[in-house]
């Protein structure tokens, strides 16, 4: 199989990723719960793997490294931290519904940004324009998931500063691929999933905390266990029952393979595989592609559609042929109407540091044999 569908999941880790995970199954109990060597041996992990994170993401201090279950998980401990009911809380267009939905279940009044596909300055100014009119709160994404435009991240954050508005970003597709600096960036909370750009496995994420936060699960945390409330510091207040150890250990591997390649190398794989995706299909008559001419403003994955043939019938067929893409709305619907993709949504190639450049020469080969099939 020929995967390219990295922005749900990366498939391939690095070989430490699945050493570890294996060794904390064997050695490891959980941090917080014991004196014995085992569960020393679970709290070193968990330490060392704060701190990997905070130093990769510009993070003061490793006990604002929470731990969570996903990205989803950390953006409604963000939410429920920030936003109130009748909050104006200024979004884009692309958002997943990991930040829609905790929104509408807050009450917030969403005000989506006016922003062009691959245009970051329209997208800058319309942010601009839109909180000079005052908001509560800030929510959204850096890269697109649906069709990897990068937002201005930099930019949009040094406006909420002068303005002294909260800032959440939802970083699932930019961890690991593209600089974030907590500290540089003022954000009040950076959310980010462990099992894709950082090669961690599924069930785990992080929390970055700029700000005070409110919990959202309760229960023990091996700590202050004379109180019947949350302990009130970080991180132990918003990590209540027993950690993902071996989760955490695997992610842990995974952060130090990205220190060591770095972010920076990462996305310059990935962008040059992206153009070659784009020349390619583009050449395929029917075919249209969502790429930018300026390959800077796309991270990680892209968009295609097959003349009027509907996207999950075309991923259906390309896995047939063993290439694994993904099909329909991408759990972010308002991005696919407003760049006119909707209802049927688009084909997602998406790629990482493991993916390789005969891997999208196989798929532009089998979007052209299934183009020629269907007439």
């Amino acid at each position: 199989m020929i995967y390219l569908d990295n922005a749900a999941t990366t498939f391939t880790k690095p070989a430490e990723v699945y050493g570890a995970v294996a060794a904390a199954m064997k050695s490891m109990t959980s941090p917080g719960r014991g004196g014995y060597a085992s569960a020393m041996r679970a709290a070193d992990t968990v330490f060392r793997c704060r701190e990997t994170a905070a130093r990769l993401f510009g993070v003061t201090s490793p006990e604002n490294v929470v731990f969570t279950m996903n990205a989803t998980h950390a953006l409604n401990i963000a939410v429920r931290s920030v936003v109130r009911p009748g909050m104006r809380v200024i979004t884009t267009p692309w958002e997943h519904n990991s930040v829609l939905r905790p929104l509408r279940a807050a009450g917030a009044d969403i005000c989506p940004v006016r922003a062009e596909l691959f245009h970051p300055d329209s997208a800058l100014e319309s942010f601009d324009e839109m909180t000079r009119r005052g908001a509560g709160c800030a929510v959204l994404c850096h890269v697109s998931n649906v069709f990897g435009c990068v937002l201005p991240l930099d930019e949009i954050a040094q406006v909420c500063r002068m303005r002294g508005i909260p800032l959440i970003v939802d970083a699932s597709q930019s961890a690991g691929c593209e600089d974030i600096d907590m500290e540089a960036l003022g954000a009040r909370f950076i959310a980010m999933p462990g099992h894709k750009g950082l090669y961690g496995p599924q069930g785990t994420g992080l929390l970055l905390c700029g700000g005070d936060a409110e919990p959202l699960l309760y229960g023990g945390s091996g700590s202050a266990s004379e109180l019947e409330t949350m302990p009130a510091f970080l991180p132990d207040m918003l990590e209540a029952g027993t950690h993902n150890v071996p989760g955490i250990a695997g992610l842990l591997a995974g952060l130090e393979y990205v220190l060591r390649r770095t972010p920076a190398a990462v996305r310059r794989h990935e962008r040059e595989l992206l153009r070659q995706t784009a020349r390619g299909l583009s050449e395929i008559g029917g075919v249209t592609v969502y790429a930018p001419e300026d390959p800077a403003r796309q991270t990680g994955c892209l968009s295609f559609t097959i003349g009027d043939m509907g996207s999950e019938r075309a991923a259906e067929e390309l896995g047939e042929m063993g290439i694994a893409v993904r099909a329909g709305l991408h759990c972010a619907p308002m991005a696919h109407r407003w760049a006119g993709t909707a209802p049927d949504g688009t084909v997602r190639v998406s790629v990482s540091d493991f993916s390789r450049r005969s891997d999208v020469a196989a798929l532009v080969s089998a979007v052209r044999k299934l183009t020629k099939s269907k007439g």
